[in-house]
């Protein structure tokens, strides 16, 4: 018997959309062996040459102008793709959508990037007859997501289905799901198991984390302020695929110490987590869903204009994290760390509500039904 095919498809604006993509994928597999996926990034795997340019221009905006990029997504919140702007994107990324779809035919089409959600509603508007699910992998609904043709809607929140319903979109076809996170992070590990098998001392840690583009250039200091502590504290600081800037920290003598660690690209993500007790980290939605999955409290800095300000809002007022406003916020709760009964009692409550507000087996169950 066949397995069922599922098509994912993402693109690399970030890297929490491809990590939706690829937990969702690997969730589905988890649960249901009669189920084959496929992830592709397919701007960049139809346009190779092209695709890795626009996603360097997109990334240096991020970096060195994001008030440009909040401005752009204010200005377009409320807009959908209309359908010249749907040919446009299809001529110029997405001209070769359907001969891959064609060639891998998938049962059910599964996005989790406006653009190729976009893509596919159109080819769906001209004939194709496959289902197209969509996964918004933020705590908010641009407009950019709203699609007719789009048979299901996966939400993180009810507030981003209230906002698409106010875009048009029925509400039997959008469900709460939560964001998927892998199957790593289903469950947690002991600390000082964790602590002991990634070669860490078991004392108070805390995990410094920029996202899939790591930590971007630190115009506040914070994260030479936090080396005051290495007596004291232990710093993991993940700088993901930058390694200019790891590059800088281990050039720089502040970070060079016993209790310091500096990071390039890692797999491990999951055990880190349940190794520290903090953990420092920009606003993205599938770093602060992983995070909430373990149940660790979060200081956020930084939030691109935009999504990630919603993200923020959501996690704040949700209790799990708070902003890192000043020094005088790092001061507070790395004493708080230090004290193993406070710090523990705290997490132990996050736990609680965590496993309250969040299921990680929510998202691939919802699509595991659609499918049947």
């Amino acid at each position: 018997m066949r397995k069922k095919r599922v098509l994912l498809l993402s693109e690399g604006f970030g890297s929490g959309h491809t990590q939706a993509a690829y937990a969702l994928a690997a969730g589905l597999r988890q649960l249901s062996p009669d189920v084959q996926t496929r992830v592709l990034e397919l701007g960049k795997f139809l346009n190779p040459v092209l695709a890795p340019l626009i996603m360097s221009a997109y990334r240096k905006t991020v970096g060195k102008q994001p008030k440009l990029v909040g401005m752009m997504y204010r200005t377009n919140y409320k807009r959908s793709f209309n359908r010249f702007t749907q040919l446009a994107i299809h001529r110029i990324f997405y001209t070769q959508t359907e001969q891959v779809i064609q060639q891998l035919r998938p049962e059910i089409i599964i996005c989790t990037h406006p653009g190729p959600n976009a893509a596919v509603a159109r080819l769906k508007r001209l004939g194709l007859d496959i289902p197209l699910y969509t996964l918004i992998t933020d705590y908010d609904a641009h407009g950019t997501w709203a699609n007719t043709e789009v048979n299901h809607y996966l939400v993180s929140i009810p507030v981003v289905k209230t906002k698409l319903m106010a875009r048009g979109i029925p509400p039997e076809r959008i469900e709460v799901t939560s964001i998927p996170v892998h199957p790593q992070f289903w469950q947690s590990q002991d600390q000082a198991e964790a602590r002991s098998e990634l070669g860490l001392k078991n004392m108070p840690t805390v995990l410094i984390m920029g996202g899939g583009w790591g930590l971007m250039e630190e115009e506040d200091g914070f994260f030479t302020y936090m080396t005051k502590f290495r007596d004291k504290v232990q710093l993991i600081f993940c700088s993901g695929t930058n390694e200019k800037s790891r590059e800088s920290m281990l050039a720089d003598k502040r970070f060079v110490h016993p209790n310091i660690h500096v990071l390039g690209f890692t797999r491990e993500i999951s055990k880190l987590m349940d190794a520290a007790d903090l953990l420092v980290t920009k606003p993205g939605g599938m770093t602060c869903t992983e995070g909430m999955s373990k149940g660790i409290p979060m200081l956020f800095y930084k939030p691109i204009p935009g999504q990630e300000e919603e993200n923020l809002e959501y996690f704040v007022s949700s209790g799990f994290g708070e902003m890192m406003h000043s020094l005088g916020t790092i001061d507070r709760w790395f004493r708080q760390i230090q004290e193993p009964y406070s710090s523990g009692q705290h997490r132990q409550r996050l736990q609680s509500k965590s496993s309250q507000q969040y299921d990680p087996l929510e998202c691939p169950t919802a699509v595991l039904r659609l499918m049947k």
